[in-house]
């Protein structure tokens, strides 16, 4: 079964373009998703492929219009919630 993630050859999406001069990252935050993944997958609270998984499953409409780190955000939460570290309700009061 194909994912939303998995578009390469379909027709209706855009080459991928690298930007000159792009930023590592756009934002602070940015730099913070990229940290705390780093170390959640460090403890082991999740493993890289649990990781992809996640971003893999998200919904194709929020797939489609998130950034690269929100996904990230996103599959780091779904993996908080799933692991039993937090609840929905605690992720959202943060």
């Amino acid at each position: 079964m194909s994912r939303i993630n998995d578009v390469g050859g379909m027709v209706g999406f855009p080459p991928i373009v690298e930007e000159a001069d792009e930023p590592t990252f756009h934002a602070d935050w940015e730099a913070h998703v990229l940290a705390l993944n780093a170390a959640l997958i460090r403890r082991g609270v999740y493993n890289l492929d649990e990781f992809r998984d996640a971003i893999e499953r998200t919904a194709p409409a929020s797939y489609l219009s998130a950034s690269y780190y929100e996904k990230w955000f996103t599959a780091i939460t779904t993996l908080l919630v799933e692991k039993g570290v937090a609840t929905p309700e605690e992720l959202a009061d943060a």
